[in-house]
């Protein structure tokens, strides 16, 4: 990433980083320090983020409304999970910023809703180094949080793993259950690939970058395996 990328991406984001290298790192894909032995890639910085930005949604929501946990807790989930993360990642055009191997590129790696929302996470974890918490918070309040209204009128808040559990029992009888069937990546960024099953019968799967995370992803495609959704 050259100088003037820098500054459009800060100039888009409302932050002059400084330390750049931060940044730079936050944008750096995994596959990009294999190919070419760049110094860091962007996994430790994703990691951080998640956990800052978890910690900023659960305080927003607490004060925003006097709903009960379990409620909450879905619209945090709906405000943090992967296919969210990647439409706010698209329109701050992070794509173009990330730093991939032409493999990754060639398979599609810079649209990648993973990959994107990924890089948004490492991104609030390098913000939040550079800046302060408060940097941070401002940050995913004006990105993220503020969306929340639009999602609840779409129904990300729905729990994928309940509906699917309901449909399954109501035509099937059987509760379903999951299995982790892959986990990749080091111990402290694995990212976990879960099956579901009805019976016998696996009818899908999904990942995420936790078992709960993974279960929900495989209940969604679940749902859309069944045409239940």
């Amino acid at each position: 990433m050259n100088g003037a990328s820098h500054i459009t991406l800060e100039k888009a984001i409302g932050v002059a980083f400084r330390n750049k290298d931060l940044l730079v790192q936050s944008l750096t894909h995994r596959s990009s320090v294999r190919e070419s032995k760049r110094a860091g890639h962007n996994e430790r910085l994703e990691f951080l983020g998640d956990a800052v930005l978890e910690l900023v949604a659960t305080d927003y929501l607490y004060h925003l409304s006097d709903k009960p946990e379990g409620e909450l807790t879905n619209w945090r989930s709906a405000l943090v999970q992967r296919e969210h993360l990647a439409v706010v990642a698209r329109e701050l055009k992070l794509g173009e910023y990330l730093i991939i191997s032409k493999g990754e590129e060639a398979s599609g790696g810079r649209n990648r809703d993973s990959t994107l929302a990924n890089a948004l996470e490492a991104v609030i974890g390098a913000l939040y180094l550079d800046r302060g918490f408060d940097a941070a918070s401002i940050f995913c309040h004006q990105f993220i949080l503020g969306r929340l209204e639009g999602l609840l009128a779409q129904g990300k808040d729905r729990d994928e793993k309940s509906m699917f559990q309901e449909k399954a029992q109501e035509k099937y009888g059987i509760t379903p259950h999951y299995e982790t069937i892959d986990a990749e990546g080091p111990d402290h960024n694995k990212e976990f690939t879960t099956a579901v099953y009805i019976g016998d019968e696996k009818v899908a799967q999904g990942k995420g970058m936790s078992k709960q995370r993974s279960e929900q992803a495989a209940a969604k495609e679940g749902l859309k395996a069944k045409g239940w959704k």
